[in-house]
């Protein structure tokens, strides 16, 4: 299984690596407030990255907060039954 794996990243690496080489001219992008000039490449590995950590944040708050959710309303529920016992 982790050959497989490892394959499968060189193969995505291989394949990332041609993609820059035949996508080297530049891009420009304007912000308003400031322009830049990216490689093609780079502007793609930027967008990913970006994706990937908004949704990395993205989950990792939906997954907290109804944790949090749970964990309040056990907590309540264990309160009641012990008000009940004593």
């Amino acid at each position: 299984m982790r050959l497989i794996a490892i394959l499968f990243l060189l193969l995505f690496v291989a394949a990332g690596i041609v993609f820059g080489a035949l996508n080297a001219d530049l891009v420009p992008f304007d912000l308003g407030f400031a322009r830049l000039s990216l490689p093609k490449g780079g502007a793609m590995l930027a967008a990913v990255l970006v994706g990937w950590i908004l949704g990395g944040i993205t989950a990792w708050l939906g997954t907290s907060i109804g944790q949090r959710r749970r964990r309040r309303r056990e907590r309540g529920t264990s309160k009641v039954a012990n008000a009940t016992t004593a």
